[in-house]
């Protein structure tokens, strides 16, 4: 079967705050933070960036997914640069998340304090970086609260506590939450597969319910110049779209 090639996204990057050190934009889903060689045929918001802006010492201190949207910083200048690697080492840059799910959790807040790592391929699992809860891997904690419940899905905000590989995917698929929309994790555990195969067809999305996992960086937060700094970027067109989609079933 011929790979379907990745649609274009439809949203453009766009600044949602303009500071003399450092940009906050939204980036949309589909878009990688950055270029990547094995991925010309993907748009990304550095390189989009720099065009809109002219400014080509522009870079990103942190990366989010390719299929999760919100607030992505950018630095302007080489100081701000190593600022932001000195907030992230030290752990003092916050992100806060949204995230739809499948089912209703028993509880309206929730700490997930449980170590992930590699689940390793056998059994059930034919995907090569599927993180899990495992006894030996490396400490993982994440903040959950039920921002609203729809049906058979909840709006849930994660906080993570410390950034591992697809950690908030992993722990909430650990809780029985499986993320709308996501490849790995998700409620079909041979979608990712399929798409490395075909790539996004129709039928893919119909069997995920959305194009993109349902992830949205809705907050950053960190020290800055003496005062605490925060930005929100409200939930994308997309998930807003599902979102009260869902309200209407």
């Amino acid at each position: 079967m011929t790979r379907a090639p990745l649609l274009p996204p439809a949203e453009k990057p766009r600044i949602i705050v303009e500071h003399p050190d450092f940009y906050v934009v939204h980036k949309p889903a589909l878009w990688l933070t950055h270029p990547v060689k094995a991925r010309v045929d993907v748009p990304d918001l550095l390189t989009f960036m720099q065009a809109e802006t002219g400014e080509t010492d522009l870079a990103p201190p942190h990366r989010l997914d390719r299929e999760t949207s919100g607030a992505q910083l950018l630095t302007r200048d080489s100081d701000a640069a190593r600022k932001f690697f000195t907030l992230f080492k030290t752990h003092l840059v916050g992100k806060t998340y949204l995230a739809i799910v499948h089912g209703s959790p028993d509880w309206e807040r929730k700490t997930m304090d449980a170590p992930l790592g590699d689940l390793g391929l056998g059994g059930a699992n034919r995907i090569v970086i599927r993180q899990a809860v495992v006894p030996d891997g490396r400490p993982a904690v994440t903040d959950f609260r039920v921002v609203e419940r729809r049906g058979a899905h909840t709006l849930i905000e994660a906080y993570p506590r410390s950034g591992r590989l697809h950690q908030i995917r992993a722990h909430l698929s650990h809780l029985g939450l499986p993320m709308v929309g996501d490849k790995i994790y998700g409620l079909d555990p041979d979608v990712f597969l399929d798409f490395m195969h075909t790539g996004q067809t129709p039928e893919l999305t119909a069997r995920l319910g959305l194009a993109r996992q349902a992830l949205h960086a809705a907050r950053i937060a960190f020290p800055w110049e003496g005062a605490q700094f925060v930005a929100e970027v409200p939930l994308a067109p997309d998930l807003q779209a599902y979102w009260e989609a869902v309200g209407e079933e």
